[in-house]
């Protein structure tokens, strides 16, 4: 079992394993990967079927040549960010930890061409979204890039982003910034809501 099935089991007893049989052939694949980097992507959907949303994103990031995804959080859900209470619908999100041969900027690239495939709409600044693919974090990466700023510049302030990564990752660091523990409590949980009934599966 993978170090992030187990922290996961730990932290939360709600949380299933991930089969042994599902850890073992994901990190065979590895060998594919010359020279993998790890990156943290969070995804989010407060339109349509958001379990399914989501899912369908984690497949298709699984499906990308150079990326294998590594562990998958629990479901989330909150209340959106930055608008009035009640004016949109809350969301689902969730945290994946992938590994990657692709460089930061062709994972980004990736991560819109799945919002595109979802019929995502950027006509509106904190409007609601059939799917949000955003990179967290690449690696140790700190970089204040326009196009793509390492770590994600708000991560750090949002607990819908670490809360379902502290669940995968219970030791993450967030460069720059310190350990997401740390800053989860420093946030609270407040709007944070897990869903037990609720779950995404790691990719076979």
């Amino acid at each position: 079992m993978s170090v992030y099935s187990q922290g996961a089991a730990q932290s939360d007893p709600t949380v299933q394993p991930v089969p042994a049989s599902v850890v073992e052939q994901v990190d065979a694949a590895d060998v594919t990967l010359s020279n993998p980097r790890r990156a943290v992507i969070a995804l989010g959907s407060n339109l349509g079927n958001r379990l399914e949303t989501l899912q369908g994103a984690i497949d298709a990031l699984e499906d990308t040549p150079g990326l294998r995804v590594k562990a998958v959080s629990r479901v989330y859900e909150t209340e959106p960010w930055g608008v009035d209470p009640g004016s949109q619908p809350s969301y689902f999100n969730a945290v994946v930890v992938v590994k990657t041969t692709l460089p930061p900027a062709s994972l980004l690239e990736r991560g819109h061409a799945i919002e595109e495939a979802f019929d995502r709409v950027r006509d509106e600044r904190w409007g609601p979204r059939t799917i949000d693919v955003d990179i967290v974090a690449y690696a140790d990466i700190v970089s204040d890039d326009p196009l793509l700023t390492l770590p994600h510049p708000r991560a750090h302030q949002r607990a819908f982003v670490l809360a379902p990564w502290h669940d995968v990752e219970p030791e993450a660091q967030l460069p720059g910034r310190g350990p997401v523990a740390d800053l989860l409590n420093g946030v609270g949980h407040e709007g944070v809501l897990p869903r037990a009934d609720l779950e995404l599966r790691l990719p076979e």
